[in-house]
C-alpha cells in the first residue's frame, strides 16, 4: 500500500492525484442532486432556444449538444477531439484516464529522466484513451437536443432566406420561454411552386409559415405555408 501512496503522491502524478481528488468531489455532489452534469457547460441546455444560431447551421447538437461547448473549456476540449459531451464528461475522463497513465507508468520507470518523459507521455495516452471513450458517448448527449427541437413543431415561424426549397431555407421560430432561434427549414419537393403557379404560394423571405414536423436525421423542420391552414374549409 506504502507503494501505491508513493506512487500517487510522486511525481507526475501528483499532479493528476489532486485533480482526481476533485473530480470524486464533484461527482459525489452529482449523486447528491447538488450540481448539474452540465455545470461547466455555460448556456448548454438553452439549445435552440436562445437564439444563438446553433439550429441555424443545422448542427442540432445543442447542441449543441446538450454537448455543451458553450464555455471556453468546452471549446479548448472540443479542438481537442473531445467534444460533443458535457465539459465535466470530458474533463473528468481525461484526468481520470491520465492518472492512470501516469500511475502505471510510474511503476516502471523509477530514473528521473524517465520521470521526465512520463508527464507528456500520461497527457497522451489519456488524451487518446479519452477521445475513444468520448466517440460513443456522444451519440447519447445528442440525442436529448432533438428532443427539446421538437418542441417547436406546431408553432408558427417567419421565413428569413429570400427562399425555401427541399434542400434550403431558415426561418425563425419563437419558443414557448419567449426566445427566439433561427431554425433549418425545408418544405417538400411537391409543395415547391413552378414556374407559372398562382403568385402567394412560394415561401419567401418574410412570410408566415407553420413547422408541421422534425427531421431528425437531417436536423430541419419541414414547414408549410401559414395561411393555408388559417383557411376555412370551401364550401
Amino acid at each position: 500500500m506504502s507503494e501505491f501512496f508513493d506512487a500517487a503522491l510522486g511525481f507526475p502524478t501528483a499532479l493528476f492525484s489532486f485533480a482526481l481528488l476533485v473530480v470524486a468531489g464533484y461527482w459525489a455532489l452529482v449523486l447528491l442532486g447538488a450540481l448539474g452534469v452540465d455545470l461547466l457547460d455555460g448556456d448548454a441546455g438553452g439549445g435552440a432556444g436562445t437564439g444563438t444560431g446553433d439550429a441555424a447551421d443545422g448542427s442540432g447538437d445543442g447542441s449543441g449538444d446538450g454537448s455543451g461547448d458553450g464555455s471556453a473549456g468546452g471549446g479548448l476540449l472540443a479542438a481537442a477531439g473531445l467534444g460533443g459531451v458535457p465539459v465535466t464528461v470530458a474533463l473528468s475522463a481525461l484526468i481520470c484516464l491520465t492518472w492512470f497513465a501516469s500511475l502505471a507508468g510510474s511503476a516502471f520507470s523509477e530514473a528521473t529522466v524517465l520521470r521526465a518523459l512520463l508527464l507528456p507521455a500520461a497527457l497522451t495516452a489519456g488524451w487518446a484513451a479519452t477521445r475513444a471513450l468520448v466517440l460513443p458517448l456522444r451519440r447519447l448527449f445528442r440525442d436529448s437536443p432533438g428532443t427539446s427541437l421538437r418542441e417547436f413543431v406546431g408553432l408558427p415561424c417567419v421565413v428569413r432566406t429570400g427562399r425555401v426549397g427541399p434542400d434550403f431555407g431558415q426561418a425563425e421560430v419563437s419558443a414557448p420561454g419567449g426566445t427566439t432561434a433561427l431554425v433549418q427549414v425545408r418544405v417538400p419537393a411537391a409543395d415547391v411552386p413552378v414556374a407559372g403557379a398562382a403568385q402567394g404560394t412560394a415561401l419567401t423571405a418574410g412570410s408566415t409559415a407553420l413547422i408541421f414536423d422534425y427531421d431528425s436525421a437531417g436536423q430541419f423542420f419541414w414547414i408549410m405555408p401559414h395561411d393555408s391552414v388559417l383557411d376555412p374549409p370551401a364550401g
